[in-house]
């Protein structure tokens, strides 16, 4: 099933636990999530977008005795502020699901029926530690403490040794049908590091799964044994066919079932990328296209959550910055897939340098001239020039990039491209001058195209941001006189130069005032009440960087490598054994990115090496030459040409 060839795209966040407030994790995802939903939304497709809650469970059951609450007054109250959060954030939702829903509980209960009825789902007796926290059962290889019990390993809580009668899902029955399903859909878990993640895990064998529990009643009552509550998971992730019409819509479970792209933490991969389709396939749905796995963002270079206190608080950055503000910087600054560590420094470096500098002043200065020269009625321009034409071509390339990116759901590569425009826009105005064309009458034809040609590049440019920055692009439409509305613009084609001139042009104020660094940390601080380190003292820790001299990096020979075959080495996790073209000759070098790409991923691919690195044996294998990568928390991450070069090409 190709995604060009539907005229519908279902995306979904994890439903989130209602134990808790909503936290700038939580934010992430829905907002990657809006992104895709609006972009597809552009291409003319009809979309569902699915968010909502999880509201079953021992720890919710837990949390609403420790407030004094019955779980359902719990659930009540922290669904507010979700809902709220997703307005305040321009969520596009198309629907907010509760498992506490009547539909959802029945849809649940009706395939818990048929798979018990086809021998799917059996009753017996298990012991296990289990996780409140986590609401699951610890594999057996964690280790046993000294003291005589199991630390879940994703949260480090004390796990509890429980025995009880408990219904089971043959997992184990699903191991092969599962490895042939990921064999022949090899972008089913993304990135391609965590389908080797869940390939390895359930090539080492896969065991029967508990989903009930008699020692918890906040839940799902299994039919026919209500002593039996369903297991929170179970649960959990059938609201994903429940709430587009399962047992109760078959219209519209047939217009937006397999769904297009699960979101989630890469927490939680296990359960959607094993557990999930396995339910599927026993009960007879066609399997979603993609579970994609998305990184945390961190804070003291820990994952955010209320027990370590150090949850950013959403509501503060968006009184300070402004919804746009947040969505952008979220999506700018990491690839999805990696984590990223939120910092006060980079979070005011993005607003002030991108946004206030490179976008805001874009558009104030040249409203501003468009209403101070020609009173917002621009006159017929002059013809173009060859610098107009190439304007107008760049932006061609870069909305054929952006829409590849964002089908790729390369969401900040996306916005790299747009901001390249946008700095050649600005280079235009510098580069013509039309403060000085306004002195001179004869030119004010050609001031008049100069000031067209850049209106014209900001709003390509909001139209290419909308899926991003909504608000924003709305509001320099609004600025424009553009009377559009994006709908399905993508389909119909964004032309550059379809901006209607003379259409009521206004003079635009600040649209990303700057931040103040000092204010806003002192701000955060009182908030929260946690010292911020102060960026000087960031630096001060920093390694001390060693200069080499010109004489020295010219010694280095920089080369474009080509790809043309590539493999793992055996016995290792992070290496890979790649032959390239170096265009007068084929090498074999040896590089650590195996958790990151698969072999498949770089075959074709271009990238940097260093052509004249002394060779050296790595795991009894030759390397002659050496690629280039960044690391982020551990993981290397290559940069890619964005076109094709001819291999061998020198890179200075």
């Amino acid at each position: 099933m190709e995604e060009k060839a539907k005229k519908t795209f279902y995306v979904t966040t994890p439903i989130y636990y209602v134990n808790d407030v909503p936290h700038i994790g939580h934010a992430y995802t829905t907002i990657i999530a809006d992104a895709m939903a609006r972009y597809q939304r552009l291409k003319g497709k009809k979309v569902f977008f699915l968010t909502g809650t999880d509201e079953h469970g021992q720890k919710i059951e837990k949390s609403a005795v420790e407030k004094g609450l019955t779980p359902q007054e719990l659930a009540d109250q922290v669904v507010v502020r979700f809902k709220d959060l997703w307005q305040r954030l321009n969520i596009s939702y198309d629907y907010f699901i509760r498992t506490t829903e009547k539909f959802h509980q029945e849809g649940v209960q009706k395939i818990f029926k048929k798979l018990m009825a086809q021998g799917d789902i059996y009753k017996g007796s298990y012991q296990g530690w289990y996780c409140v926290s986590e609401e699951n059962f610890l594999s057996e290889d964690v280790p046993l403490e000294p003291e005589g019990y199991k630390l879940c390993p994703d949260c480090g809580r004390q796990a509890v040794l429980l025995e009880e009668e408990s219904y089971f899902f043959r997992l184990s029955a699903y191991q092969q049908a599962l490895l042939d399903f990921y064999q022949s859909h090899p972008h089913f878990v993304r990135p391609a590091s965590r389908m080797n993640e869940v390939v390895s895990f359930v090539r080492q064998g896969l065991k029967d799964l508990s989903i009930t529990r008699t020692s918890v009643t906040w839940g799902i009552p299994v039919p026919g044994d209500p002593r039996h509550t369903i297991y929170v998971w179970f649960d959990a992730l059938h609201n994903y066919v429940t709430a587009i019409g399962y047992d109760w819509n078959p219209e519209l479970f047939a217009t937006f079932w397999p769904a297009d792209i699960h979101l989630i933490g890469k927490d939680i991969l296990r359960f959607h990328a094993i557990f999930w389709p396995a339910f599927l396939m026993a009960a007879g749905f066609e399997l979603p296209a993609t579970v994609y796995s998305h990184g945390w963002w961190l804070k003291d270079e820990a994952k955010m959550s209320k027990s370590k206190g150090n949850v950013l608080d959403p509501y503060f950055i968006l009184d300070k910055a402004g919804t746009d503000a947040l969505r952008y910087f979220l999506l700018r600054e990491i690839p999805i897939g990696l984590d990223g560590s939120f910092s006060h420094e980079g979070f005011v470096h993005r607003i002030n340098s991108d946004l206030a500098n490179d976008l805001g002043n874009l558009v104030q200065r040249t409203l501003t001239m468009a209403v101070n020269y020609f009173e917002g009625q621009l006159p017929p321009p002059a013809e173009e020039n060859d610098a107009d034409r190439e304007l107008a071509r760049q932006f061609d390339e870069t909305k054929t990039r952006v829409y590849e990116f964002y089908d790729d759901r390369s969401l900040n590569r996306a916005l790299e491209e747009i901001w390249f425009f946008l700095s050649l826009t600005n280079k235009y105005l510098a580069d013509h001058e039309p403060w000085k064309l306004a002195s001179l009458p004869e030119k004010r034809e050609r001031l008049a195209r100069v000031i067209y040609q850049a209106l014209c590049a900001i709003r390509g440019a909001s139209y290419l941001l909308y899926p991003v920055m909504p608000g924003t692009s709305e509001k320099i439409w609004e600025l424009l006189g553009e009377a559009r509305q994006p709908s399905s613009l993508l389909t119909s084609g964004l032309d550059f130069y379809d901006y209607q001139r003379g259409e009521n042009i206004s003079r635009a104020k600040a649209i990303f005032p700057r931040i103040d660094l000092n204010e806003f940390i002192s701000e955060t601080e009182k908030k929260t009440g946690v010292k911020t380190c102060p960026a000087g003292e960031m630096k001060a820790k920093e390694k001390k960087m060693e200069y080499i001299t010109y004489e020295e990096f010219k010694k280095m020979d920089l080369r474009v490598a080509k790809v043309i075959a590539a493999e793992r080495v055996e016995g290792t996790k992070k290496l890979l054994k790649l032959q390239i073209d170096l265009g007068t000759e084929q090498r074999q070098i040896i590089a650590g990115v195996a958790e990151t790409y698969s072999p498949e991923d770089l075959l074709n691919k271009e990238f940097i090496v260093i052509a004249n690195l002394q060779p050296a044996v790595i795991r009894g294998i030759e390397s002659q030459g050496m690629l280039l990568a960044a690391e982020i928390e551990n993981l290397a991450i290559i940069p890619f040409f964005d076109r094709e070069i001819p291999p061998g090409t020198k890179v200075k």
